[in-house]
């Protein structure tokens, strides 16, 4: 049996043989497109829309238009798509991703399928990792574009509702995922179809794919706002689980940020708050408090997880080691890490609006990728999003030099090796990058370096254009910079005069990271175009990799380890036990990324049944319809509560019926004895009377403007409240489905079954809650024109 990987392999190579067809006819184009002039080069856009708009497709007219394209960058920009960048550019058309090496001008080829998918003129999303990007290659890329008669935006977090709609309304838009989901999530809380900015989703080329895909699909986007919630409780809250012990009042599993109370750990809270049961269901808010100050004590750290600047708790940006301006923890984290600091704890955020990575880059038609390493993420690629993953060849052949990763026993000494590494490096001219995985990390060796007397760069937590400029140094002779990982991601590092005679960029990586794929990003930044260079780990037994794993596997192997009198491991084989640790905490990502889906999956169907709803109310032009509707389930429902076919009709509740018929009808007086001693069926028909003498009452006001768009904005608000009920709830009921699998019960199963069951009373309080409030501003307007 072939497996998946060898296939995925085997396709690879076969999806080049056909590409490397269509780039020989692109190729064959370019004599006879040299020769036009600007203008009829330009007439080729209508030519095109043209061709698609008597029945042409996209693969019909690609071969030409990626060919008018290269003349166009040729004349515009001065550069000439390779190959390679054809091939690139063809992969991402038909909604892959293109694997493509740092340096191989990935942000030249997204050219070429913006320019042809735009011709469809639905909108086409080019999506970068921060707004330094895209606005650089707004305005160069863009440039080429706007040449050939296409509009260009670009979407900024700080616009206005009116240069966003420009934006979206161009055929390109540029901007960072973040944004984008944002505006999607947005436009579902407006009260104005107006106020909408995004058209339907349609095509995407996502730059830096895996970046925003699988690492950031970790975390959901989320629009939050200030809640009413005492937030002196985090105090108290944070003192009982501060002595907490690891083991004893609680399990943590690292790799995930997953926390469980041990029965120790609850006992000790119900006896600081004299309580019978934390786990109760009139707990459920402490219990949330309990466990998101228990996270902040013992998942989230100081100087890695987030900073402490001006008496504020500020988010580090796990992948790039920035800071994130303007994001706070939600759902009370970082109410709980201000309580841990002893900082003052400021209005806790609560959920308005949310979605994952995965479900909202779903609702594209197509989406497609590009980054320098997909390959060992083509599984998950392939299953969560039906991306497959094409491996471009180099424009020309890599010369890079990866030495094995080494390890050492302490930290010590593996900073002493890195600083004679540099120290040898920077003899010889040879400039070098120090990649570190946190910022209290890379100021660690900063101060090992000033020590020795070593002039350096420290880059962290710069602003991005500070970022990009300063990466863009580093391959000048004699230069020594420390950067986090992910460091000016998506900007080239040129090598300075005479450089790559010295054998190029040395990269050093100074600790392995939760994914090979991100060791091999830092790799990634040394030997661009077939520039040579070098690279190399230099670990500790003492890094946070380790420190993560499965402590006593890790104790066992250090048992047996071997050293050199420089502290260097030489037996058992160190490169086995790190593997295995990568892979195992892949594993685990894998799971966690996967677990979020299925959970937010049910999310995910309810977010389209309350945003179909949200947009027939905004949309509507036909409100008496939906007000019909509306209080005709509700009615149905509500019958069926107190007339109950399976007792017998004198245990009929009819009374009860009667007074949620005077709510719902208060220009009416209805009576008990009206409907004692009738058939269901019978009760019906005196009920379908009263519905079809509201339609009549209500039936002259239709088309009152002022009347119609209160009428609106009472049902929205309405759904929307409830809807935020709703997703506080959701958000409990995520957060215990981990006692579930205690009770050796399948917890999806349950957390389908009990969120189907939240979600049914969900829809109805919403019927109910509008039929009441119309019915009320119904007799009011009727009062009024007595009046």
């Amino acid at each position: 049996m072939v497996s998946v990987k060898k296939l995925l392999k085997k396709n690879s190579s076969r999806d080049i043989k056909r590409l490397s067809k269509l780039v020989d006819q692109i190729n064959k184009l370019e004599s006879s497109l040299e020769i036009l002039s600007d203008e009829e080069l330009q007439q080729k856009t209508d030519e095109f829309k043209a061709r698609l708009a008597v029945g042409q497709s996209i693969d019909d007219i690609k071969v030409e238009a990626f060919a008018v394209v290269r003349e166009a960058s040729k004349r515009v920009l001065g550069l000439r798509h390779y190959d390679v960048q054809l091939m690139g550019g063809l992969c991402l058309c038909e909604g892959s991703i293109a694997e493509m090496q740092t340096g191989e001008g990935k942000t030249l080829v997204a050219s070429l399928p913006s320019y042809i998918r735009a011709l469809e003129e639905k909108g086409v999303h080019v999506i970068t990792v921060n707004e330094y990007l895209a606005q650089r290659d707004y305005e160069k890329i863009g440039s080429i574009h706007q040449f050939l008669g296409l509009s260009v935006g670009i979407n900024l977090s700080k616009m206005s509702i009116s240069e966003k709609q420009k934006a979206y309304s161009a055929d390109i838009t540029y901007g960072t995922g973040n944004e984008f989901g944002f505006d999607y999530l947005r436009d579902h809380m407006v009260l104005k179809s107006s106020e909408k900015v995004q058209r339907p989703l349609h095509y995407a080329i996502i730059d830096e794919v895996d970046s925003i895909l699988i690492d950031e699909a970790r975390t959901p986007l989320i629009i939050a706002n200030k809640s009413n919630l005492s937030s002196e409780l985090f105090y108290i809250t944070s003192k009982i689980v501060k002595s907490f012990v690891k083991g004893v009042h609680y399990e943590a599993i690292m790799d995930t940020k997953q926390l469980f109370l041990t029965d120790k750990g609850a006992e000790e809270v119900e006896k600081a708050f004299g309580i019978e049961n934390l786990f109760h269901l009139e707990h459920q808010l402490l219990f949330h408090f309990i466990m998101q100050s228990l996270r902040a004590h013992a998942i989230m750290k100081k100087d890695v997880d987030y900073i402490i600047h001006n008496d504020e708790v500020k988010l580090v940006d796990l992948f790039t080691g920035r800071v994130m301006e303007g994001r706070s923890y939600s759902e009370g984290l970082q109410q709980a890490i201000e309580a841990k600091e002893g900082l003052e704890v400021k209005e806790e955020n609560v959920t308005q609006a949310t979605i994952t990575i995965q479900n909202y880059f779903k609702l594209y038609t197509t989406i497609s990728g590009m980054t320098g390493t997909a390959s060992t993420e083509k599984d998950e690629f392939w299953q969560t999003y039906g991306l497959n993953v094409i491996e471009i060849p180099t424009n020309k052949p890599k010369l890079r030099i990866d030495h094995e990763t080494i390890i050492y026993k302490t930290t010590h000494e593996k900073y002493s090796r890195i600083i004679n590494e540099v120290k040898h490096l920077n003899e010889v001219g040879r400039p070098v990058l120090i990649g570190t995985t946190s910022i209290e990390q890379s100021e660690a060796l900063s101060l090992a370096l000033k020590k020795e007397n070593i002039q350096h760069l420290l880059l962290n937590a710069k602003s991005v254009e500070q970022e990009a400029r300063m990466i863009s140094m580093a391959g000048q002779r004699n230069s020594v910079m420390i950067a986090t990982n992910m460091a000016g991601r998506g900007t080239d590092i040129l090598l300075g005069e005479g450089v790559a005679e010295l054998g190029g960029m040395h990269i050093i990586g100074t600790e392995k990271n939760e994914s090979r794929r991100i060791d091999n990003q830092l790799r990634g930044r040394a030997g661009r175009q077939g520039d040579p260079g070098s690279s190399q780990f230099i670990l500790s037994l003492e890094d946070e990799l380790f420190r993560s794993f499965d402590s006593e596997e890790v104790a066992r192997w250090t048992k047996k380890i071997k050293t050199n009198n420089e502290g260097l491991v030489v037996q058992p084989d160190p490169i086995k036990l790190v593997d295995r640790i990568q892979e195992s905490i892949e594993g685990i990502l894998l799971s966690s990324r996967g677990h979020m889906l299925k959970l937010d999956n049910v999310g995910d169907q309810q977010r389209k049944v309350v945003y179909a709803q949200r947009n027939a109310i905004l949309e509507s032009t036909d409100l008496e319809s939906t007000i019909d509707d509306m209080l005709s389930l509700h009615i149905n429902k509500l019958v069926d509560s107190y007339i109950n076919e399976e007792m017998i009709a004198e245990e009929w509740d009819v009374k009860g019926l009667i007074h949620q018929l005077s709510v719902l009808f208060p220009e009416r007086e209805i009576v008990e004895e009206a409907f004692k001693g009738l058939e269901k069926e019978e009760i019906m028909e005196k009920i379908s009377i009263l519905l079809k003498e509201r339609k009549e009452l209500v039936t002259p006001f239709i088309g009152d403007s002022s009347f119609e768009s209160k009428i609106r904005s009472l049902m929205l608000q309405t759904l929307d409240t409830n809807w935020l009920k709703l997703l506080d709830e959701m958000g409990f009921l995520k957060e215990g489905i981990h006692l579930r699998s205690v009770a050796q019960e399948d917890p999806y199963r349950i957390f389908e079954k009990e969120a189907y069951d939240l979600f049914l009373r969900f829809l109805e309080t919403v019927r109910e809650d509008i039929s009441s409030a119309l019915a009320f501003m119904l007799k009011e307007k009727m009062e009024m024109i007595k009046q």
